[in-house]
């Protein structure tokens, strides 16, 4: 556990960050050997197929992971307020819910997906392999919530070095059971899911016998779990807003997906593998947004908002310069990169065009990032998320469905900095007008 309220700001965020940013690039590491796997051994079709499913299992996820984010929140800020009692009720609280949510989806996720993947017009050579993939990908939901409860957790107590450890175990596993039951016993794409199933399920295992090992005061026990309605509505206030937010961008994700199916399997076969590549590049920027909402929280929950302040500063300069290198590299070197899932030609170049397009405009990227980290650390969420769903349904789809009429694919691509530009001005306007004070989880 790390206390975010004394110390230097940049050292702090620095150290807690990196571990974060190498975890969750492991995590979007596993994604991409999984899809170069596939793409390699099974086809364009089934590295399409793949790609598909992606957006309807975030649908069905993304509010359950925006509950999380808000029991992220309050357990920084009681954390900083050295309330142990009740982080200790806030983890017990939210597993409940998490065990709860995971059947649901689970079972929603399987009995619908066919009748979803019609509704995107994703091609028929496709449709097969997408379904197998994503019924087997949601029977692993619980194990996928409880790890990312756990590294919640522990991140919101300052712990970032831990979560990294089982992200290592966890991708490692899957790359090894992901050759294992493609390459050697030929399953196939329900091997892949498989694989990711199984890989999850050892981390959330190693994860649990951690926090029971070393955290006695909140550990997971049967036992002992209580759920505590007053606690469970301040995740309510704060995750909601993520949760919708994150729900929508999901809608959003498979409106974009169904005007990409519109043109065939190479456009869908060449998203999936430059969202890949998209996903890995802008993970940095991504994570040190998620590093500074823990500051954040610890520091305005110990009425520290200079602290928080400095460290809205120093993450955001971060983010620029890793942004700035990273663009350059994917600019000078997005040809090669779309090679390594697939050696189809005009792949290649829808994919190459997605990546100079969407690079080029990083830097938006990270200040909208920054200020978003920073307002969900104070508990101002609904910006956020009003400013996404603006982006997305205002600007971005629209722009898309417009723009691929007259630019074809390209046209998609183009409505995503679009977007962004847009959601970077709310969010600049909303933090300098300083109403984001006073949005603690202390308001009962």
């Amino acid at each position: 556990m790390k206390d975010f309220t004394v110390g230097s700001e940049a050292k702090i965020i620095l150290n807690f960050s990196v571990p974060l940013v190498i975890g969750n690039l492991l995590q979007n590491l596993y994604n991409i050997v999984d899809s170069i796997i596939v793409g390699n051994y099974l086809g364009k079709e089934a590295l399409g197929a793949v790609g598909a499913s992606f957006p309807i299992i975030f649908t069905l996820i993304s509010l359950v992971i925006g509950v999380g984010s808000g029991a992220s929140t309050v357990v920084s800020q009681y954390f900083g307020a050295k309330q142990m009692k009740n982080v200790a009720k806030t983890i017990d609280t939210i597993f409940i819910f998490f065990l709860g949510a995971s059947l649901v989806v689970s079972a929603l996720g399987i009995y619908f997906s066919g009748a979803i993947f019609q509704l995107l017009q994703l091609p028929e050579e496709m449709m097969p392999e997408a379904v197998s993939y994503m019924n087997v990908y949601l029977l692993g939901m619980f194990f996928f919530f409880g790890f990312n409860g756990i590294t919640s957790i522990l991140r919101g107590m300052g712990d970032s070095k831990t979560p990294l450890y089982f992200m290592v175990i966890s991708t490692f596993n899957n790359i090894v059971l992901d050759l294992l039951f493609v390459v050697v016993f030929k399953w196939g794409i329900e091997g892949v899911a498989f694989a990711s199933v199984i890989a999850q399920a050892i981390a959330f295992f190693a994860a649990t016998w951690y926090l029971n090992k070393k955290h006695p005061v909140i550990k997971l026990s049967l036992r002992r779990y209580v759920f505590d309605r007053n606690i469970f509505k301040s995740c309510l206030r704060i995750g909601l807003p993520t949760g919708f937010q994150q729900s929508f961008v999901a809608f959003g994700m498979m409106a974009i997906m169904a005007i990409v199916n519109g043109f065939g399997t190479n456009a869908v076969a060449a998203y999936t593998a430059a969202i890949r590549i998209d996903s890995f590049a802008k993970m940095p920027a991504i994570t040190f947004s998620s590093a500074l909402s823990s500051f954040t929280g610890q520091n305005l929950g110990a009425l520290r908002e200079d602290r928080a302040r400095n460290g809205l500063k120093t993450t955001l300069y971060f983010s620029l310069v890793y942004c700035i290198f990273i663009s350059i590299i994917i600019i000078v070197f997005g040809k090669y990169l779309i090679k390594m899932f697939t050696p189809d030609p005009a792949v290649i170049a829808i994919g190459q065009d997605y990546l100079v397009i969407v690079s080029s405009f990083y830097l938006l990227l990270a200040v909208m990032f920054t200020l978003t980290g920073f307002l969900r650390g104070a508990g101002a969420t609904f910006i956020p998320m009003l400013t996404t769903l603006t982006a997305l349904y205002a600007i971005r789809i629209p722009l898309a469905y417009f723009l691929s009429d007259h630019l074809g694919v390209n046209g998609i691509w183009w409505a995503e900095p679009a977007g962004w530009a847009a959601g970077t001005i709310i969010l600049s306007i909303y933090y300098f007008s300083g109403k984001w004070r006073g949005k603690d989880v202390f308001q009962h």
